[in-house]
């Protein structure tokens, strides 16, 4: 975890010389193959990925054990951002800073989705639902936009782009599939969104209760990794219930890329900052930390456990792989509306733009990676403030 700079990529070429060449925990192609799985499964991939060779090699203690060790230090370290933003910000030097930072942060978000386009647009039914998720998520600005887009990004991909399958194999995999578990599933959020629709408002619970159903909820729905986390979570936390601004957002996202670890533990912020800004105070800012990293990371994490079980037959279904394409697609569109969105609270000075495009060309010519690109901002902030 300490040296997992760079996003799923890069989390997967630590794992493969670590777990693979040196400890020979399982094959090149099982990792691979397991890497797969997370891509057409929602939640964070290089969570997944990790949990699932846990899993493999040492059952589901380990694989709970390996989640805890992975997960919860860089959710610790952005909890104590949040938890102490205020106090940084009153710092005329730190304002500073943050000028610098955030837009850096617009730069590496630009960047993400140039990648990600790159890899995920190469038809031109990708690019339609790419633009039209791009258009509704601008003027529609709601959360329940996401899941609908996905869902209907994967179906139009599946259908256009799928060839023909045995339907042998689908009746083999779905009447493998325990449908308590699926029960459960999807019970836990239905449960949660019913709790916060019937708590009062005005109960100290029921922001909590709410908090982790939204985060929940994200989890289902996010595929792409942490680069479509952004997007979704600036719509629904920013955008649309005002739970932190947009400049507490762009912050704690240009931080979040210095320190080690998934991407998704940037939740970690979001949720702290929600309580915290709601009256919570230092303990009710560490409950919401703990809420969102819980919260988002559950779907992924109960989907991985459930599928390895009987991933080989779940591969070979044409449509399930296909469908991926149109979701890549859609994601891509969030990721653009979001880079539009977040531009606003920084500003389009030419200071800002600058930073943004030497950011963007630094990433996509050389081999800089991400935590120094933002040292050299705060670096920067610190010289001349």
């Amino acid at each position: 975890m300490l040296t997992s700079f760079g996003g799923p990529q890069a989390h997967l070429a630590i794992l493969l010389n670590d777990f693979v060449k040196k400890r020979a925990y399982l094959s090149e192609e099982e990792l691979m193959e397991l890497y797969a799985l997370t891509q057409i499964l929602p939640g964070p991939s290089s969570t997944q990925t990790v949990v699932g060779v846990a899993y493999k090699v040492g059952g589901l203690s380990l694989a709970i054990l390996t989640f805890l060790i992975w997960a919860v230090p860089a959710a610790a370290v952005m909890c104590f951002i949040a938890i102490n933003l205020e106090t940084f910000s009153l710092n005329p030097s730190f304002s500073k800073v943050l000028q610098f930072i955030q837009p850096i942060a617009l730069g590496i978000v630009a960047y993400a989705t140039y990648a990600f386009g790159k890899i995920a647009l190469k038809s031109q039914i990708n690019i339609i639902l790419a633009t039209g998720a791009a258009a509704a998520s601008l003027i529609l600005r709601s959360p329940f936009v996401f899941p609908i887009l996905i869902l209907l990004g994967g179906i139009v991909s599946s259908a256009t782009e799928a060839k023909h399958e045995e339907d042998q194999i689908r009746v083999k995999l779905f009447s493998s599939i325990n449908t308590k578990k699926v029960a459960y599933f999807i019970g836990v959020m239905l449960v949660f969104g019913l709790l916060g629709a019937i708590v009062n408002r005005t109960s100290p619970f029921s922001l909590p209760i709410r908090l982790f159903e939204n985060f929940y909820r994200n989890g289902i729905i996010i595929f792409g990794g942490g680069q479509v986390l952004v997007p979704l979570m600036y719509t629904e936390f920013v955008d649309v219930k005002h739970y932190l601004t947009g400049q507490e957002f762009l912050s704690g996202y240009a931080l979040q890329q210095m320190i080690p670890g998934p991407t998704f533990s940037f939740t970690s912020f979001v949720g702290a900052m929600s309580l915290g800004n709601r009256g919570y105070g230092v303990v009710g800012q560490m409950m919401g930390s703990a809420i969102a990293v819980l919260g988002i990371n559950a779907p992924g994490l109960i989907l991985i456990l459930f599928i390895v079980p009987f991933w080989e037959d779940l591969k070979k279904i044409n449509r399930i792989k296909s469908s991926l394409n149109g979701i890549n697609a859609v994601a891509v569109g969030f990721m653009f509306a979001a880079f539009w969105l977040l531009i606003k609270p920084v500003g389009f000075s030419y200071e800002n733009i600058a930073i943004m495009l030497a950011t963007f060309l630094t990433l996509k010519f050389t081999k800089v990676k991400t935590p120094y690109i933002i040292l050299v901002g705060v670096l920067a902030g610190i010289l001349l403030s």
